[in-house]
């Protein structure tokens, strides 16, 4: 059977010879890693066999990436929507931003224009070759888009999100349809290039440690429609979304279902989400991809991450409709020998 059937199968909430996996390790975990017996110049996905790849359009503000100061620790940077980032060279962590393009609503209407369609958005020729290394080695194929919340963020900041969504809804919703479109036409236009995708994976962070981002009333008047919109285009085209969504939340589930997800990832056990508790409630309804604690994985007694994995897979995986993945990424304090052994455990636990 290959990825792109077992994947597929995974997301029709149907069993498949095993259990799909995937998984995201830090820069800093690979180059660990490649000092610990990962073969130099073979990537973890190869030498794991990850199962899924990508391409997607280009949907930023397209601004010239600068730099602004570089120094023996961490570069200080501009481009994409305008946003200042600051990225630590020697550790794998979130970006700072420390200043934004768009502040305000006249902001926002002045560079509005640089998030309108055109076909140079799309690198035919990187996405083409993308599309047939997937081909050869049966891999499941996804377009790639961010919208939503997490995406707005990006372009203004969280904290002037969250208090425009209270006090300039109006503004917040053009920013939130402005995005979702572009993301369709997207689609819509890679498809029309004649692009074969087995999917869509989107991105949309609404959850921190504790709880959503906000509530669910803000949810519904915001999120909810481009959700909607975006598994929408999806369908059109009979391709099932995976959303990755950072953080707690649970409480947006069901009308995530409602909007017409088929699959939620990550699943990050530090921020409550119980993979075990969410199979049980909406299994029938929603496939599921993570859940897999890695703080497990850094533990020296092999027997939690075991109990994890054995605990977890067995009931994700009953009926299918769970796809392998660690609860968000594998950090830099995980052994080479220590992520062996899970992709051992996850071989044996995952056979169906």
């Amino acid at each position: 059977m290959t990825s792109k059937e077992r994947i597929a199968l995974a997301l029709q909430l149907k069993e498949a010879d095993r259990v799909a996996i995937s998984d995201g390790p830090w820069e800093t975990t690979v180059e660990r890693w490649h000092k610990e017996g990962l073969p130099e110049g073979v990537s973890p996905t190869e030498y794991f066999g990850y199962e899924m790849a990508s391409t997607g359009a280009n949907l930023s503000m397209r601004v010239p990436y600068a730099v602004v100061e570089e120094t023996e620790e961490y570069t200080i940077t501009t481009g994409g929507d305008g946003q200042t980032l600051k990225n630590w060279k020697h550790s794998t962590s979130t970006p700072e931003y420390s200043d934004f393009m768009i502040k305000t609503r006249a902001d926002w209407e002045e560079h509005k224009h640089l998030l309108e369609w055109d076909s140079s958005r799309i690198d035919v020729e990187a996405s083409r070759t993308a599309q047939a290394d997937a081909e050869a080695k049966g891999l499941w194929f996804s377009c790639n888009a961010i919208f939503g919340y997490d995406r707005v963020q990006g372009l203004i900041g969280s904290e002037r999100l969250l208090m425009a969504m209270a006090e300039d809804p109006e503004w917040v919703q053009d920013m939130f349809d402005t995005v979702a479109e572009l993301a369709c036409t997207a689609l819509d236009e890679m498809v029309g290039l004649g692009f074969q995708f087995d999917g869509c994976f989107v991105y949309d962070d609404m959850g921190y440690r504790n709880a959503t981002l906000f509530s669910p009333a803000m949810f519904r008047r915001f999120e909810l429609p481009n959700h909607q919109r975006i598994y929408g285009c999806g369908w059109a085209h009979d391709l099932p979304c995976i959303l990755h969504s950072c953080g707690n939340v649970n409480a947006f589930v069901p009308e995530l279902i409602e909007a017409g997800l088929a699959c939620l990832q990550p699943l990050e056990v530090k921020a409550q989400m119980d993979l075990v508790q969410l199979k049980r409630d909406f299994g029938d309804k929603l496939a599921f991809m993570g859940g897999i604690d890695v703080r497990k994985m850094a533990m020296a007694d092999p027997k939690f991450i075991e109990e994890e994995i054995a605990t977890k897979i067995g009931a994700a995986k009953v009926g299918g409709g769970y796809i392998y993945h660690s609860d968000h990424s594998v950090p830099d304090n995980v052994s080479f020998e220590q992520y062996v052994n899970v992709m051992k455990l996850v071989e044996k636990y995952g056979r169906y």
